[in-house]
């Protein structure tokens, strides 16, 4: 990890493509950074145009720019933790992994995003595997949703057997912490599955029915780095990220035509804001089943 020094806020960095419309990407990680007070910074590694309605257009950019951007955050202001997200091709994949190591990023969270809310494509198809060969060993918490779990074990994922089956298997690759997601499900409690090499912890939320989730993957992994860019151990970072997108969801902003974002103001630094409802609220419960 980058050598400690004084700062008036601990250190997150988002690695990941930009979003014009606001509710995913670089632009809900920072937002969510700041909500859970640390200072975010970024390295971006495509531009995207899109809006609730779905993505128009994906321009990545040079692998050497994104390795760039990295180097200059972690060699002056420092890197406490970090997250991925969009990263798009197996160039940027290796020389993320590669600066990642280069600087010693130990608490790294991995997103692997691969479709966008509206189903347009963020990943070639190409570059599962490196997401397999090269991020999973260095990730400190990596965080798929089912489709993605799906895609990178080959498993097919129904029950929470299966879950913890998925999480196993990313555990079997180098992956420190493993979360499975379960929004994609359609029953009534959302549960999410967190295997951390020994036992399994089952996260369970009400679901909030709303289409208005844009952004919610990245959210979560964002959430979760900024708690361990803190110092949190990593189940207080990822109970408090269940919380922090819980309150989120709850709370979503009916924006635009499509698939509005998720509400980044829901939750404070220690508790919801007086502002927002009491059904926002996070209503959170785990148990450890294994």
């Amino acid at each position: 990890m980058t050598e400690a020094r004084t700062a008036t806020a601990a250190r997150a960095l988002t690695i990941a493509g930009s979003d014009s419309g606001g509710g995913a990407g670089i632009q809900a990680d920072l937002k969510t950074f700041f909500a859970l007070g640390t200072f975010g910074m970024s390295a971006i590694t495509a531009v995207t145009a899109q809006n609730t309605l779905g993505v128009s257009g994906v321009y990545p950019l040079f692998p050497e720019a994104v390795a760039k951007q990295i180097d200059d955050v972690a060699t002056d202001i420092g890197v406490d933790a970090a997250k991925s997200g969009m990263l798009f091709s197996t160039e940027i994949i290796e020389v993320v992994a590669d600066r990642v190591q280069a600087h010693r990023i130990e608490r790294f969270v991995v997103d692997p995003v691969m479709i966008a809310k509206g189903g347009s494509p963020l990943l070639q198809d190409d570059a599962v595997q490196a997401y397999l060969d090269v991020l999973m060993p260095l990730a400190f918490v990596v965080t798929p949703n089912l489709p993605e779990a799906e895609r990178l074990t080959g498993l097919t994922i129904r029950t929470r057997t299966d879950k913890i089956r998925a999480a196993k298997a990313l555990s079997e690759r180098g992956a420190k912490h493993v979360i499975i997601k379960g929004g994609h499900e359609t029953s009534a409690d959302v549960e999410d599955v967190f295997f951390d090499g020994a036992r399994v912890v089952v996260f369970r939320k009400t679901r909030t029915e709303t289409k208005n989730t844009h952004g919610t993957g990245c959210t979560f992994s964002a959430a979760i780095a900024a708690q361990l860019a803190k110092g949190a151990d990593v189940f207080q970072a990822v109970l408090t990220a269940e919380r922090f997108i819980d309150a989120a969801i709850r709370a979503a902003l009916p924006l635009g035509g499509g698939h509005g974002p998720t509400n980044h103001w829901a939750y404070g630094v220690e508790r919801p804001l007086q502002t927002i409802s009491d059904a926002a609220v996070p209503q959170v419960e785990w148990e450890e089943v294994h």
